[in-house]
């Protein structure tokens, strides 16, 4: 088999925590975000900025982090994915006269770090319970 019994329970588990995740964090976005941008803008925004950075948080950095340590994986994957995230939205929407001010900008960044705490938070809580049996 080309995936170990590990990384095959990574890939079984992306779908499935994509899917929680953008259900925490979009509806976050869509009232956090700058009210400058549409509601479709923002629903864009909730499912798009998760799908660039989720599979890497779950694939690629569990297999570079967790074996060594679980705390620096955390420590790294939750500093990661709000980091890109806020990147990512930055390049989406600067020059496009839609985020006009600092403080759109910045209601917007931060917002986008809160979404990132909450599945988070909600994340670990859940992993806790273990998933109501799903991922035993």
């Amino acid at each position: 088999m080309f995936f170990s019994d590990e990384t095959s329970r990574f890939w079984y588990f992306l779908p499935i925590g994509y899917l929680v995740t953008i259900l925490i964090e979009t509806p976050i976005l869509l009232l956090g975000l700058s009210n400058r941008l549409s509601w479709r803008q923002k629903l864009a925004c909730g499912v798009w900025l998760t799908a660039c950075t989720y599979p890497i948080v779950v694939l690629v950095l569990t297999a570079i982090f967790l074996p060594r340590s679980p705390v620096l994986y955390i420590s790294v994957a939750e500093t990661f994915a709000p980091v890109a995230e806020c990147v990512l939205f930055w390049l989406a929407f600067r020059g496009k006269n839609l985020l006009e001010t600092r403080a759109d900008w910045m209601r917007s960044l931060a917002t986008i770090v809160a979404a990132n705490l909450a599945s988070f938070g909600i994340g670990e809580v859940l992993h806790y319970y273990e998933w109501f049996g799903l991922f035993r």
